[in-house]
């Protein structure tokens, strides 16, 4: 970074991605005197990356219930404020094309680098002073009212401070804990983190049990205790992954066991019986693989009886070929951890925010938004709404 004079802002936003860049612009927009800090050498890599590079930034179905947090009820305020639509309305302004994948899910239909360069013409346009290549190291409180910022060998002060240098996760795109350092050093809680929206990966049994099938998916519904998603799962190598698993791992009790069926809108056993009324010499494998690979149907089997024609089928066989398909229990022995996570569970406690401004509410001044804080949103776009609600209302109440 190259030598700056010390100087001082009303606000310093410290981490330009999404919910750091809302947050910027917002309090820009009422005329503060804005630094945002970025300590790698360009804004909203995450944002870049999302997506498959086309950015789902945002769902049409954004609720309160499709967010895990301590207090259930904290992100309500962030929403009523800066729904969805809100944020449509931005990218429609820019004249970005998007489209409807599925399930709500909002993505643009070129890059998502249009979404950066929107964020970034709107801090233009608010006045908001950017600089990458430029790490905050620590935060100090001053005697009198503010801020002191340590950038490498220089300073900064700011009346407030806003933290929006999100979770653990994807360490190499820079992810670190500063956000839950600096909390610890103002003696604000943490809630227990740990990764979310990730693969799991299996033991030795289970690496066996579904040996081959690396590349395979299917429709399913994915649940654990009373917590249920319909979506893909896909095997990979290492265990399971596809939408479903990353849903349901944000849930997922290290040692409790997953359950899959594999034919989520089927009666299985009653179509079973009646095969064996109409076609008592068909194959049981065979009509399963009307509704799934093979490779899958044989080894979701692998383990029932020697299989006869329909025919010779007892009730008690046909209800475990049901059960190998429609409740297959599965144990992971971990996940990928925070290298292959989409988000991090947990982080800096609501209790000590106020949920109307994102300020905390033992150091005035202080606020964290986005991926830091214990708010984490289902997947398909509900986290980056949380960081633009999130930065939205900071940038009004700093």
């Amino acid at each position: 970074m190259t030598e700056r004079a010390v100087q001082n802002f009303e606000v310093v936003v410290i981490g330009g991605g999404a919910a750091g860049l809302m947050c910027a612009i917002e309090a820009g927009k009422r005329g503060k005197t804005v630094l945002l800090l970025e300590k790698s050498d360009k804004v909203g890599k995450k944002i870049l990356i999302s997506g498959g590079g086309r950015c789902n930034f945002t769902n049409l179905f954004t609720a309160p219930d499709r967010y895990l947090s301590e207090n259930k009820h904290f992100h309500k305020s962030a929403f009523k404020q800066y729904p969805q639509q809100r944020f449509i309305d931005l990218v429609e302004k820019h004249g970005i094309a998007y489209h409807e994948k599925k399930l709500g899910q909002l993505f643009c239909d070129n890059t998502a680098s249009q979404i950066t360069e929107m964020l970034l013409q709107e801090c233009d346009a608010a006045n908001v002073t950017v600089w990458c290549d430029a790490g905050a190291e620590r935060i100090e409180r001053l005697s009198l009212k503010g801020f002191s910022i340590r950038i490498g060998t220089e300073q900064v002060n700011a009346s407030a401070v806003v933290i929006a240098t999100g979770g653990l996760s994807i360490p190499k795109m820079g992810a670190n804990d500063f956000a839950h350092r600096m909390a610890s050093s103002f003696g604000l809680p943490l809630t227990p983190m740990k990764p979310g929206l990730v693969p799991f990966t299996f033991d030795a049994p289970d690496m066996q049990r579904f040996a081959g099938l690396s590349g395979v998916s299917a429709d399913v519904v994915a649940k654990t205790g009373k917590t249920a998603f319909r979506e893909n799962v896909l095997f990979t190598h290492r265990g399971v992954s596809g939408p479903a698993i990353l849903q349901i791992s944000s849930f997922w009790e290290d040692g409790k066991a997953i359950h899959l069926d594999f034919l989520p809108d089927e009666d299985l056993l009653s179509q079973l019986k009646s095969q064996r009324q109409e076609n008592p010499k068909g194959s049981v494998i065979k009509f399963m693989n009307r509704y799934l690979a093979s490779r899958l149907v044989e080894k979701l089997l692998e383990k029932t009886p020697s299989l006869p024609e329909f025919g010779n089928c007892s009730d008690k066989l046909l209800s475990q070929v049901t059960a190998a398909i429609k409740d297959v229990s599965i144990t992971p022995n971990g996940t990928e951890g925070y290298r292959k996570a989409e988000v991090t569970v947990g982080g800096v406690s609501t209790a000590c925010l106020n949920s109307k401004t994102m300020e905390t509410k033992e150091v005035p001044g202080l606020y964290f938004v986005g991926e830091a804080v214990d708010v984490t949103g289902f997947l398909g776009g509900y986290n980056f709404q949380w960081a633009w609600s999130s930065g939205y209302v900071a940038g009004q109440n700093v």
